[in-house]
């Protein structure tokens, strides 16, 4: 299993990103993906989750309306596009993949400060 993130970078607050997630060595559209961070002394938290057909997600309370989740089975990709960005959005984001184990990217870092 192989989960390669990019998109990441600075940004002003309110500003926009689109995360992506490239994925290699499972079938990839057979399991649900998610993204999650981890900022500065705080733990890995939970940001979105897409199901396997791309039907259902779900998200943190703290990024409700502002991000969305998407996947392209065709490319075995998966996005995190992110609007309205604040300060406390600041973390690094990694893709995440449950099979048989979780299995985690290298991480891509998204600073927002002005």
């Amino acid at each position: 299993v192989q989960l390669v993130e990019s998109g990441g970078g600075l940004v002003q607050p309110g500003g926009s990103l689109r995360l992506s997630c490239a994925a290699s060595g499972f079938t990839f559209n057979r399991y649900a993906m998610s993204w999650y961070r981890q900022a500065p002394g705080k733990e890995r938290e939970l940001v979105a989750l897409i199901s396997s057909g791309g039907g259902n997600t779900n998200y943190a309370d703290s990024v409700k309306g502002r991000f969305t989740i998407s996947r392209d089975n065709a490319k075995n990709t998966v996005y995190l596009q992110m609007n309205s960005l604040k300060p406390e959005d600041t973390a690094v984001y990694y893709c995440n993949v449950n099979r048989y184990g979780n299995y985690w990217g290298q991480g891509t870092q998204v600073t927002v400060s002005s």
